[in-house]
């Protein structure tokens, strides 16, 4: 199966499909984006779709909803979960200003954003 991440206007991801690689297999007897993204235009009369890999072997991330193409780094981008964290550019995730803690298995921590600190969780 390969994988087709439905773009709107501003990159932003809408839907990802399955499809089956019989559909994308071109004469070279390879996978072939291009193939793909033409069934996929067909049977859905919608023309911006993009190859996302399940294992992140390209685009950096497996596309979900809510994430965006950055075409510039031909990658998809997760929704950046709080103001303050930073894109990591090698991973395109983004990643808190203070790392989490490194301590012992039994403590749990969450971020606080007012703060911009980890803070235990104590329940």
């Amino acid at each position: 199966m390969a994988h087709f991440a439905k773009i709107n206007y501003d990159g932003t991801v809408t839907s990802v499909l399955s499809v089956d690689n019989d559909s994308i297999i071109g004469s070279s007897k390879q996978e072939e984006e291009s193939n793909g993204i033409e069934f996929l235009t067909q049977l859905m009369n919608y023309p911006f779709w993009i190859q996302t890999s399940y294992n992140g072997s390209f685009r950096k991330n497996f596309a979900g909803i809510g994430y965006t193409y950055d075409s510039v780094r031909d990658a998809f981008i997760p929704p950046q979960p709080y103001a303050s964290w930073i894109l990591n550019e090698d991973t395109c995730t983004y990643e808190a200003p203070t790392p989490y803690p490194i301590l012992m298995d039994e403590y749990n921590f969450e971020w606080n954003e007012p703060t911009t600190s980890w803070v235990e969780v104590t329940e």
